[in-house]
C-alpha cells in the first residue's frame, strides 16, 4: 500500500490571479551544486535536505512528514478542544477521544501504576495449562503468540467475507531478524534480549525467572522464524490462498484446536483460507511438545510487549531502547505525540468526523474526481500504446480502469463507536485492551456478510492513500489532500509533477505484479493471454533486476523482488501523469518559470515529493522490510527509465543519470 497524495489540481493555474504568473519550483529545495545529470535526487531535493537536518525524534524525515506533522497538529488541535469543554456527555464520542487521550498525558498516574494495570493477566498467564493455551490466543487482548486471524473480502469470491489465517507471533515483527548472521541481525537480537529481560524484571521476575523468559522466548521466536515465509516470498498472492474446512485443520493441527479459538469469538466458521500452510507444522508441535513453562514465558513476553506502551515510563523507555538499535531514532517522541496516536487510532473516524468538518470543505472532492477522471483516461492511452499486450488483455484492462471506485475525502457514512467503552477510571491498558477487543469484535462482525464496498479503510485525517485490489477501489483521505503537496497558486505541471505522479501511481497498482492479478469486479482471476504474461513478467523481472543492482549502503543492495510493485507503480505514476499534464495544455505552449521548462517542473515536483534525510539504521531497516525503495532511488532509479527525462535535462550519453534504451524498462 502506496503513501500517496491527491488533491484539486484542476483547480490550480485557474485560481491565480490573471495579473499573477503561477508558482513554479522552490528554487531554495534544489543544490545547484550538484549536476543534475550526475545525481537528479541531490539536485533536486539537497537544498531542503540542509534546510531540514533530522531531530532527535526521527529516523527519517521528509516533505510526507512535514504533511503529516501539520495532520497531527490540526487533530492535536481538535482533541485538546474537548478537552476543554465541560458539557461532554459520557459514552459520546467526544468523551472516549477526549478520556483516551487524557489516560496517555497522565505520566504521574501511569508512574505510579508500574506494572499493576498487567499483573492479574500474568497470573492467569502463567497458570493456564497447555491445553488451554488456544483459549488466551483467543480472548486476551494483547496475547500476539504464534498466527493472527481476520476476516476479509474471499480473494476469489470478492463479494462476500471470508476467514484468514496468517503467520505471526515474532516480537522482532520479521523472521529475518532471527535467521540471519549478519552483523546487524545479531546485534538487534541481543539488543532484543536485553529488553526481553528489562521488561520481565519491570513485571517483577527476578534475575533468573527474567533471564529464563528472555531465553524461552527467543528459543520459540527463532524456531516459528525458520517456518515462516519471507516478505519477499509473501508477494506470492496466489501460494497464500489455501482454503481448509476447520475439520481438516484441527485434524492437521490438533494442538492448535481452531474450532474452540473460533467458539470462543463466537463465531461459526467453517472454511479457512490458510497463508502459510508449511508454517502451522511448526506451531502444532511447539505448541504440543515445548516445555510448558517455555509456553508460559512466550506469552507472557507477548503481552508485555503489546502493554509497554500504555505502562509506566520505564516500560515505555525499555521498548524505545530496542527501536534506537533498530532504527536509529535517538529520541522518544513528546508524550503529546504518543498520546494523540491512541484515540487517533481507535477511535479514526470519530476524529475524521471533527476533522473534515474544520479542514476539509465538501468541494474538493468534486474537484478530485475531475483529477482523477484525467490521470485514467491518461492511462488508458497508455494501455492502447502498449507494444508487449494483446488487443484482447488491452480491453480486459481498459475495463478495469473504467470500473475503478474513487473515495474522496471522507466516508459517507460514519463508523459506530457507541459499543466501546472508555473508562477513566481503570487503567489506560485496560481501556486501550477494551478497544482491541472491539476493533477484533467489529472485524468478527463481518465474517459471512456482503463485503461492504463503502466502508474506508483508513480515517479521513490519514496522510496515505491506498488501492484496495477485491474492490478495485483507489482512496485518498482528507489528511493527505492539503498543502504543502499541493498549491492552489502553483502551476499544473508543479502539481501534475507531484501529486499528479502519486495519484497515477495509486491507479498503477491496479495493473502491478500483485493488481494484475484481480479482475474488474476484485476476484482473483487470470484474465491475461499466457502470451500477455510472459511479456510482463519478462519486464518486471528486469525491472528486479535494476533495482537489485543499487547498493544502498556499503556492501547493502536493495531487494528487487521485495519492491517491484511499488517500482512499477512509480514508473506508471510518472508516465501517465505526464501524459495527463500534456493532455491539459490542449496543445498550447506552457511558459518557461524562473528558467524551468515545464518538462524540468514536473519531473523536479516530482523529486521533491521523496526530499528526505534517514538515518544509516533506518536505510538497512527499510531496506530489509519496506515493499518501497528508499526516496533517493524512486527518483534516481526510476528516472532512468523515462525518455522525456532525459531531454528535460539534456542528459546524454556519458552522464551518470543516463541509462541506454536497451537497458530502459517501460511496463505501463
Amino acid at each position: 500500500m502506496f503513501i500517496a497524495t491527491a488533491v484539486a489540481v484542476m483547480a490550480s493555474c485557474q485560481s491565480c490571479k490573471k495579473d499573477q504568473q503561477p508558482k513554479g519550483i522552490d528554487a531554495a529545495n534544489l543544490d545547484t551544486e550538484v549536476s543534475p545529470k550526475a545525481d537528479f535526487y541531490d539536485y533536486a531535493c539537497g537544498g531542503w535536505m540542509k534546510a531540514n537536518p533530522l531531530k532527535p525524534e526521527y529516523s527519517r524525515f521528509g516533505t510526507f512528514d512535514v504533511l503529516g506533522e501539520n495532520s497531527r497538529q490540526q487533530v492535536r488541535d481538535l482533541v485538546e478542544e474537548l478537552s476543554k469543554k465541560t458539557d461532554v456527555e459520557n459514552g459520546t464520542n467526544a468523551q472516549k477521544v477526549r478520556d483516551l487521550y487524557n489516560l496517555g498525558l497522565d505520566s504521574v498516574k501511569l508512574n505510579e501504576q508500574g506494572a499493576a494495570p498487567v499483573l492479574a493477566d500474568l497470573e492467569v498467564i502463567a497458570n493456564t495449562p497447555r491445553e488451554k493455551l488456544i483459549e488466551l490466543i483467543a480472548t486476551m487482548p494483547g496475547v500476539g503468540t504464534f498466527f493472527d486471524t481476520g476476516v476479509e473480502a474471499d480473494l476469489k469470491n470478492s463479494n462476500v467475507n471470508t476467514m484468514y489465517w496468517s503467520q505471526g507471533g515474532l516480537g522482532l515483527g520479521d523472521r529475518d531478524y532471527y535467521t540471519d548472521d549478519t552483523e546487524r541481525a545479531q546485534v538487534i537480537r541481543e539488543a532484543y534480549r536485553t529488553y526481553l529481560t528489562t521488561l520481565a524484571k519491570l513485571a517483577g521476575y527476578d534475575e533468573a525467572a527474567a533471564t529464563r523468559l528472555m531465553e524461552n522466548t527467543m528459543a520459540i521466536e527463532t524456531e516459528l522464524a525458520k517456518s515462516q515465509m519471507t516478505r519477499t516470498e509473501q508477494r506470492n498472492i496466489a501460494a497464500q490462498y489455501n482454503p481448509m474446512t476447520v475439520a481438516e485443520l484441527v485434524k492437521e493441527y490438533p494442538a492448535v484446536d481452531l474450532k474452540r479459538y473460533f467458539e470462543l469469538n463466537k463465531l461459526d466458521v467453517d472454511t479457512v483460507i490458510v497463508g502459510q500452510p508449511a508454517y502451522y507444522a511448526t506451531v502444532n508441535k511447539v505448541l504440543g511438545t515445548a516445555d510448558e513453562q517455555a509456553l508460559h514465558d512466550y506469552f507472557a513476553a507477548s503481552y508485555l510487549t503489546s502493554a509497554a506502551p500504555y505502562l509506566s515510563d520505564d516500560f515505555i523507555n525499555a521498548q524505545f531502547e530496542l527501536r534506537k538499535v533498530m532504527s536509529g531514532v535517538q529520541e522518544q517522541q513528546p508524550r503529546w505525540k504518543r498520546a494523540l496516536s491512541i484515540p487517533n487510532g481507535f477511535l479514526g473516524e470519530a476524529l475524521g468526523e471533527l476533522y473534515v468538518e474544520k479542514y476539509f470543505p465538501a468541494s474538493s472532492k468534486e474537484k478530485m474526481l475531475r483529477l482523477v477522471g484525467n490521470l485514467q483516461e491518461a492511462l488508458g492511452q497508455h494501455i492502447d500504446n502498449l507494444t508487449w499486450m494483446s488487443d484482447s488483455t488491452k480491453a480486459r484492462a481498459k475495463e478495469k480502469l473504467a470500473a475503478f471506485t474513487v473515495k474522496i475525502g471522507y466516508p459517507d457514512t460514519w463508523r459506530d463507536y457507541s459499543k466501546l467503552t472508555i473508562d477513566p477510571e481503570q487503567s489506560y491498558w485496560k481501556n486501550v485492551q477494551n478497544a482491541i477487543l472491539f476493533n477484533i469484535d467489529f472485524n468478527n462482525s463481518e465474517y459471512g456478510k456482503p463485503v461492504d464496498r463503502t466502508r474506508w479503510h483508513m480515517s479521513p485525517q490519514t496522510v496515505n492513500a491506498y488501492y484496495n485490489p477485491t474492490t478495485n477501489e483507489i482512496c485518498f483521505p482528507a489528511g493527505i489532500l492539503q498543502p504543502p503537496f499541493f498549491d492552489p497558486e502553483a502551476d499544473d505541471a508543479v502539481n501534475y509533477g507531484a501529486i499528479g505522479v502519486v495519484i497515477g501511481h495509486e491507479m498503477t497498482h491496479g495493473f502491478d505484479d500483485q493488481g494484475r492479478q484481480f479482475d474488474k469486479d476484485g476476484n482473483m482471476a487470470d484474465w491475461w493471454t499466457a502470451a500477455d504474461a510472459e511479456a510482463f513478467n519478462k519486464l518486471a523481472d528486469k525491472l528486479v533486476a535494476q533495482f537489485d543492482s543499487v547498493e544502498v549502503a556499503p556492501g547493502v543492495h536493495a531487494n528487487g523482488r521485495l519492491t517491484l510493485g511499488e517500482n512499477i507503480a512509480d514508473q506508471g505514476g510518472l508516465r501517465v501523469a505526464h501524459t495527463a499534464y500534456l493532455n491539459s495544455l490542449n496543445g498550447t505552449e506552457a511558459p518557461v518559470i524562473d528558467g524551468f521548462t515545464p518538462d524540468q517542473r514536473f519531473y523536479l515536483a516530482y523529486a521533491n515529493v521523496w526530499a528526505a534525510n534517514i538515518r544509516p539504521e533506518e536505510i538497512l531497516s527499510r531496506t530489509e522490510s519496506d515493499p518501497h525503495s528508499l526516496g533517493r532511488w524512486r527518483v534516481n532509479a526510476t528516472l532512468r527509465n523515462i525518455e522525456p527525462f532525459f531531454e528535460a535535462f539534456e542528459i546524454t550519453d556519458g552522464d551518470k543519470m543516463y541509462l541506454p534504451a536497451e537497458e530502459r524498462v517501460v511496463i505501463w
